[in-house]
């Protein structure tokens, strides 16, 4: 398994924004601008929490684990592996959803005048940053289930537990 670069990440954010950007523009000129949801926000920050809490989770497992403490449960390898995908998955989505409102959150920034607009702004906003916190916590849960071995044996780039 690969790990995820923040670079591929931030490329995806901005891409994604600045085709939304765009994309909001064209729409506003010929119609009315969909709404951004309330619930956007809300749903990126339970799957940060989701990762947050499985990264220390496995974190808190692996430790006793690794200190042969009594009684400590294992973790499973293909299980470890699931949640990295999940985590990957997950940062990737958040990029684009991310880049999706925060594009719209910047052409939204030109009419806060209106306050429909204006709330959705901030509901915009609020989704870049739950999307963020989506990434962060993936990136962890990744650095997590990394193989202590991979760092003597490949300095490349270490892969996660698979």
């Amino acid at each position: 398994m690969r790990e995820l670069r923040i670079r591929v990440l931030a490329g995806v954010f901005v891409a994604t924004g600045v085709l939304s950007w765009a994309g909001a523009r064209l729409w506003n000129s010929v119609g009315t601008l969909p709404s951004v949801p309330l619930a956007a926000p809300i749903v990126l920050a339970l799957i940060a929490a989701v990762l947050l809490s499985t990264a220390l989770s496995l974190r808190a497992r692996l430790k006793a684990q690794r200190e042969r403490r009594p009684g400590a449960k294992g973790v499973d390898p293909l299980m470890a592996a699931r949640a990295v995908v999940f985590g990957q998955a997950s940062a990737l989505v958040a990029a684009l959803v991310a880049g999706m409102y925060g594009g719209t959150g910047v052409f939204l920034l030109e009419i806060l005048d209106i306050p429909a607009r204006r709330d959705q702004a901030f509901y915009a906003g609020f989704s870049v940053l739950a999307g963020i916190a989506v990434i962060v916590a993936a990136l962890f849960l990744e650095r997590v289930c990394k193989l202590p071995e991979d760092d003597d044996h490949n300095n490349t780039g270490a892969e996660p537990v698979a």
